[in-house]
C-alpha cells in the first residue's frame, strides 16, 4: 500500500539538472515524478532529449522561450505563467528565461525520473548559458 505523502518546497535546491537548471525535488508515486524547475533570469539551459521518460510542464512564473524538436518537426514556444506543455518521449529541447527575472516551472515525469543518465545532450537552437 502507498502511503500519502506530503512535500513543502525546499528553498535550497536539490540538485542542477543535467540541462543546467536548478531542480528541487517534489513527490513520486509508481507512475511518475514532479520536481519545480528554475533557471536564473536571462539563462539559457542546454538542450536535451530524454531517453525513456516524457514530461509534462506548468510555468508558474517568469518569462522565456521552450525550443521543441522531433522527427523534423521544430516549434518555438513562448512561455509564462499559466502555459503548460508536453514533452513526448524522444523530443530535444531547450528553454530559455528572459532578462526580467527567473523561469519557474513544474514538472510531472512520467515514469518517475531515474537519474541524471536520462538526458542526452543535443545540438540547441540556442547558445546554452546555464
Amino acid at each position: 500500500m502507498t502511503l500519502f505523502t506530503t512535500k513543502t518546497l525546499p528553498e535550497p535546491y536539490d540538485v542542477l539538472a543535467p540541462d543546467g537548471s536548478e531542480v528541487r525535488i517534489l513527490l513520486a508515486l509508481s507512475g511518475g515524478s514532479m520536481a519545480h524547475f528554475r533557471l536564473p533570469p536571462g539563462k539559457v539551459s542546454r538542450a536535451v532529449r530524454h531517453v525513456t521518460v516524457e514530461e509534462i510542464w506548468y510555468v508558474l512564473g517568469g518569462t522565456g522561450e521552450m525550443w521543441l524538436s522531433q522527427d523534423g518537426r521544430t516549434q518555438v514556444v513562448p512561455v509564462a505563467a499559466g502555459v503548460s506543455l508536453t514533452i513526448p518521449l524522444g523530443t530535444a529541447f531547450q528553454f530559455r528565461a528572459s532578462d526580467d527575472g527567473p523561469l519557474t516551472a513544474v514538472a510531472i515525469t512520467m515514469p518517475p525520473w531515474p537519474g541524471p543518465e536520462e538526458a542526452v545532450f543535443v545540438e540547441g537552437y540556442w547558445e546554452a548559458t546555464a
